[in-house]
């Protein structure tokens, strides 16, 4: 999609950020592998088209690896969340990571099917991990995509 900015996110979007991923997320914070996650005040890249956000990313460094904490793209198949993978890849070689990696859940067939199209593998079934999870916020729902019971969380990599 060529008529499409990606941009890293600046300190000035941090509140449009927030509100948008309450608005994806169901709250401003995010729970992945025991940990919170406020992606507002992440690095991150955002896309536009026509002077509005179509797709969020934000990641965390940490030592040697990079993590996307999340990933939105609100018009899927348009190449969005490519050129934002794209985008994290670059910063995470710049930052001299070694490992890009995620957490995404049991329910999420779209997500596995994209992230292994763009080169990441499944490294890990961490079970239970999403009913651990409700401890810290409890409005994760227990059906996921399809019906499916939301238990389990999927780690998935990518070395660079």
């Amino acid at each position: 999609m060529s008529d499409v900015e990606i941009r890293p996110l600046v300190a000035a979007d941090r509140a449009w950020v927030a509100q948008f991923i309450v608005e994806q997320w169901g709250d401003a914070m995010v729970v992945a592998h025991g940990r919170v996650y406020y992606p507002a005040e992440l690095p991150g890249f955002a896309a536009f088209a026509d002077g509005r956000c179509v797709g969020l990313l934000s990641y965390e460094l940490a030592g040697d690896a990079c993590e996307i904490v999340t990933l939105d793209s609100l018009l899927e198949g348009r190449g969005i969340g490519s050129r934002l993978i794209a985008a994290v890849l670059a910063a995470a070689r710049a930052a001299g990571c070694a490992r890009l990696w995620l957490i995404t859940t049991n329910d999420n067939m779209r997500a596995l099917h994209f992230y292994q199209k763009r080169g990441f593998a499944l490294v890990a079934v961490h079970r239970g991990a999403v009913d651990r999870a409700r401890a810290l916020k409890p409005a994760i729902p227990t059906l996921g995509f399809g019906g499916i019971p939301l238990h389990d969380e999927i780690e998935l990599e990518r070395w660079l």
